[in-house]
């Protein structure tokens, strides 16, 4: 079946090698086979190593930049983070080709996790304007922490690499680190003008509406009105820790006396006292990288100009003559 083009801009495709469970050649052969079967003009970027992937997404925006194309991110959520860094603000259209194992930003927008239903989806997508949380001056689309959440990112990575990837082993990996990791960080806080002093093991900033409503906390529909989401846990032991990870999964974290959550426009961080520089192990969209203080959680002014699936037109009923 040949689907209509909504945009016929040509496609610059970062592929993370890594990403997803399908083997990248028969990846990389489904999306060229869509796109070709459609006469849409196309170009692979395959990345073999992570490392590879900012340099790359970097080309395909200097592609697209002078031939009038669109940005594709074809990889799970970190793949898609690196190439929405190099594409927010470029004045081209941005799109994603989903293989990781979580997805959350791809799912968010109704774009199909099998490859040739998601490239086939491209090919009748518009762009449309989508809400970018920046930390410093770092994107992240799904959501940004600190604290045990990056080490819970780390410790899964490890897991996966031995056991292999699947929503089982990211559960599973995620108990461990939390029955292990009991260090609280000491912050100092100021949300919109109101400073506080905050004990916690893990602070949280959430820009994927789907992700916070999965765990259960309730704020997440005020990331439709422009703001982001912060959730942090109040000091337990191990014990709970297990708990409140068993109640994100089962939906139901924001029910939690433990859990305290609010939507905010702006969060800055810092040490408490009279220490004002530290580097912060910050996660963003499953990536662990360091950052200096001050951190700053806000939304990007600019959006990211989005393919979006519209839905194929169905055709009308045959009329009997």
């Amino acid at each position: 079946m040949s689907l209509p083009a909504a945009d016929g801009r040509p496609c610059f495709i970062v592929l993370n090698a890594g990403s997803g469970h399908n083997d990248t050649g028969e990846t990389a052969g489904i999306i060229r086979a869509v796109l070709s079967a459609a006469g849409r003009r196309h170009q692979l970027l395959l990345a073999e190593q992570g490392r590879d992937i900012p340099r790359l997404a970097r080309e395909a925006v200097a592609l697209a930049r002078a031939q009038d194309g669109i940005v594709v991110a074809a990889g799970g959520d970190g793949t898609i983070n690196a190439v929405a860094q190099a594409a927010l603000g470029c004045g081209q259209p941005f799109a994603v080709l989903p293989q990781g194992t979580f997805n959350y930003f791809g799912r968010a927008h109704g774009i199909p996790q099998d490859t040739r239903a998601a490239a086939e989806a491209l090919l009748v997508a518009s762009p449309q304007p989508v809400q970018v949380g920046l930390v410093n001056d770092r994107v992240f689309l799904v959501n940004a922490s600190l604290g045990l959440y990056p080490q819970l990112l780390e410790d899964r990575e490890a897991f996966k690499a031995r056991f292999g990837r699947s929503r089982l082993v990211a559960m599973l990996s995620g108990l461990l680190s939390f029955l292990r990791h009991r260090r609280q960080l000491q912050l100092e806080i100021e949300i919109e003008g109101e400073t506080r002093k905050v004990r916690t093991p893990t602070l949280f900033v959430g820009n994927n509406a789907l992700q916070l409503s999965q765990i259960g906390i309730a704020d997440a529909e005020a990331l439709g009105r422009g703001r982001l989401v912060a959730i942090a846990l109040k000091p337990v032991g191990g014990v709970a820790m297990a708990g409140l990870l068993l109640r994100g999964a089962l939906g139901r974290l924001g029910e939690a006396d433990q859990v305290i959550s609010f939507p905010l426009r702006t969060l800055t961080i810092r040490p408490p006292g009279r220490r004002r520089s530290r580097r912060y192990k910050v996660a963003m969209d499953g990536e662990v990288t360091h950052l200096a203080s001050p951190l700053t959680f806000r939304i990007s002014p600019e959006p990211l100009l989005m393919m979006v699936p519209t839905p194929v037109p169905e055709a009308a009923p045959a009329v009997a003559p």
